[in-house]
């Protein structure tokens, strides 16, 4: 981000495989009023030429100030939203998906709720989601995670449709990970969040990109990057499962004791091996917490490179 005099608004869009769909989001995000100005972010994410073909066209005949930023490669979408954060130049910024499910009207919503608010996050929330079942059922289990992984309120709907303001974004883009967790990042940042209820269409081509493989990797993100709480519970697992080796134990010394029961050097053993492994888990979970704080502080893996930066006018 700079410190120049900017826009209102900057509309800030990552982009994978959205060479159907793209056009006609850039073409309504022109066509808006925003007090102040506004401009355009694409970040395309290493997806093929298509999308660049066309990315590049809505450059040239652009009617506000469009940037395209190319990624060297595929670096994921939190990581194409930290890129355009840092070279938006807007006073809010807000993140819109590439496919049109997210209406840019609904956008200016959340931006002037946000400026009336004096709100730093404003996010989207929907009534209704038009999504597929199985990646509703993902972002439920989503929200439902992060109530326990991260300080925000138990409840709350975290999604991918939010406007910012500039002064949160220019903290969170410092980070430097190689695997950042936005909401995370921004929870760090402020509590000075709200949510509103905003509209979700359907795509206008094409089919979802996002596989269980990449929601596996944002659950990793959020729980591992920004929590020690998987570490706390491998601490109670090794605990719980000590305890029922233990139990284990006691149970086959009555049995020895009355004589009754199967052969008792299967249970000695299996005894033997759940009080050792439980104990091994609690040593690994307290050293581990340890090694996870150190992890997420020195891990220097690159965020995302950047191959090429065009803007309209030039």
């Amino acid at each position: 981000m700079t410190g120049m005099a900017g826009p209102a608004l900057s509309f800030v869009i990552p982009l994978y495989h959205s060479a159907e769909t793209i056009g006609g989001v850039v073409h309504e995000i022109e066509g808006l009023e925003i007090e102040g100005g506004h401009e355009i972010i694409l970040v395309h994410d290493g997806s093929g030429e298509a999308t660049s073909a066309v990315c590049r066209e809505l450059v040239k005949h652009a009617k506000v100030p469009i940037t395209l930023i190319e990624h060297a490669r595929n670096y994921g979408e939190h990581n194409a939203v930290l890129t355009g954060w840092r070279h938006a130049k807007g006073t809010h910024l807000v993140n819109l998906d590439d496919d049109g499910q997210n209406p840019p009207t609904e956008a200016v919503r959340l931006w002037r709720h946000a400026k009336a608010t004096g709100l730093d996050i404003v996010f989207g929330h929907y009534d209704e989601k038009q999504h597929s079942a199985w990646r509703n059922f993902g972002s439920w289990f989503t929200n439902r995670m992060t109530d326990w992984a991260l300080d925000k309120p138990p409840g709350f709907y975290l999604s991918s449709f939010r406007c910012v303001s500039a002064f949160v974004a220019q903290q969170v883009v410092a980070y430097a990970g190689p695997y950042p967790y936005i909401d995370g990042l921004l929870l760090q940042v402020t509590q000075r969040i709200g949510s509103i209820e905003v509209r979700h269409e359907p795509r206008r081509a094409g089919t979802s990109t996002y596989t269980l493989g990449r929601l596996l990797r944002l659950w990793l993100s959020a729980w591992i990057n920004f929590s020690v709480l998987p570490l706390r519970v491998a601490t109670v697992m090794g605990l719980l499962i000590a305890a029922i080796g233990v139990a284990a134990l006691a149970w086959v010394i009555w049995l020895w004791l009355h004589q009754e029961g199967p052969e008792y050097g299967f249970g000695w053993l299996m005894a033997a091996l759940l009080i050792f492994s439980g104990a091994q888990l609690v040593m690994l979970g307290l050293i581990g917490e340890y090694v996870g704080r150190m992890f997420l502080a020195v891990n220097q893996r690159p965020q995302s490179v950047v191959r090429e930066v065009s803007r309209s006018g030039q």
